[in-house]
């Protein structure tokens, strides 16, 4: 059975640079990066090259110490949030602005700080669109920190990042503005480097690097100013912000990775475009199927959210993947927990449309077969399931 995978907003296959980067540096780069011998030596040296690619790819001028190198996109987004917001006493019980559809890793960071005495406001963003009139009425002198995802990891919203933080620094100067580029980062036309923002969490496996290797961007005063406290502590890596020793072929690989999608970025985005496009029209008109489109300047167009009417989401995931077919029903790192997305439920979807609803996503791997194949099971599905529900 042929497997078309078309969840590439969950992981994405290891690249075949990231690949041959790894491979080569299995048998070079195995020493501890902290070590002071030549082995070290040389994975700090491998790690510095990575650092360097990294700042390429995203498009900044930025310092080797601003990127600080961690796990994941989620413990880049912990950084950003509890490590800023508890680095000064001043800033405790203070207001602490997210969007209501943001990843999982944000949103429970809020929901620490919260305990911890923060104030937490939540926007709204019906149709993917964040509420301005709610926001501007969040806006205010106490308000430290306001954190909005770039591009929504279900619907492919993007959001209007610059008029966000040009808001909120006009209500409140010294405001810091974080975002999750998780979902964005070499997927769209602009460069990070375009966006008036202090943190940018970013994540490898997104773009055909390992699972387990991310990066946090912090704008230099923060760490100037030593804005910004470590959230796990011991042998004091990555400049005393991530303790732990360094996921050297993880980083390696990371750094490969970004490299080669920057350079390949135009092809790769008409390519995928290409893709949605085709999925679109395969899709017009057909009856039971509705694609959830947002309602923003831009959308990210290797992410598309359907509503199959009628049919769970489970229920046709488990259809799909029997013709060797893989889609998702949501955020991977959520989807498992049998919660609704709060992400669809604050775009406007009822609880039975989000029920009903998949995501599919591409990446430059992805072929006009791949599309063809999910349409064929897809439309076998709505057929065969419809009679199984007409039965019962």
């Amino acid at each position: 059975m042929n497997i078309h995978y078309l969840d590439n907003s969950a992981t994405t296959m290891l690249c075949e640079d990231a690949k041959q980067a790894i491979m080569s540096a299995m048998d070079n780069n195995f020493g501890n990066p902290s070590s002071l011998h030549a082995l070290g030596v040389m994975a700090e040296q491998a790690i510095s090259e990575a650092r360097s690619k990294i700042i390429y790819a995203m498009g900044v001028k930025a310092k080797p110490e601003q990127i600080i190198f961690t796990s994941g996109g989620t413990e880049a987004a912990n950084l950003a949030l509890i490590g800023f917001a508890t680095a000064k006493p001043r800033n405790k019980g203070k207001k602490i602005i997210i969007g209501e559809s943001e990843h999982d890793c944000v949103l429970q960071a809020a929901a620490h700080l919260e305990q911890l005495g923060f104030k937490i406001v939540k926007i709204p963003s019906p149709n993917g669109v964040w509420d301005i009139k709610s926001y501007e009425k969040a806006l205010g002198s106490d308000v430290i920190l306001v954190s909005a995802m770039l591009v929504n990891n279900e619907t492919g919203a993007v959001n209007d990042i610059n008029t966000i933080a040009s808001m909120a620094r006009a209500a409140s100067p010294n405001v810091v503005i974080h975002t999750d580029a998780v979902q964005g980062f070499l997927k769209l036309d602009k460069p990070l480097s375009t966006l008036d923002v202090d943190m940018i969490s970013i994540s490898g496996h997104k773009i055909g690097a390992p699972k387990g290797v991310g990066a946090l961007y912090v704008r230099e005063e923060i760490l100037k100013t030593k804005s910004l406290v470590p959230i796990a502590f011991g042998g004091g890596q990555e400049n005393g912000y991530r303790s732990g020793t360094e996921n050297t072929l993880g980083i390696i690989g990371f750094g490969a990775a970004a490299k080669s999608h920057a350079q390949n970025l135009k092809q790769n985005q008409l390519k995928i475009a290409s893709l949605r496009a085709m999925l679109g029209s395969k899709l017009l008109g057909v009856s039971g199927v509705r694609m959830n489109i947002p309602q923003t300047t831009e959308i990210a167009k290797h992410i598309v959210n359907l509503t199959v009417f009628g049919i769970k989401s489970e229920t046709l995931l488990h259809h799909l993947s029997g013709h060797g077919i893989y889609v998702s029903s949501g955020s991977a790192c959520s989807s498992n927990t049998g919660h609704l997305s709060h992400s669809l439920k604050s775009f406007g979807l009822s609880d039975e449309d989000i029920g009903s609803s998949i995501r599919v996503s591409f990446s430059e791997t992805n072929t006009e077969d791949d599309v063809n194949a999910f349409i064929d099971a897809l439309f076998e599905g709505i057929s065969k399931l419809a009679k199984i529900k007409v039965r019962k």
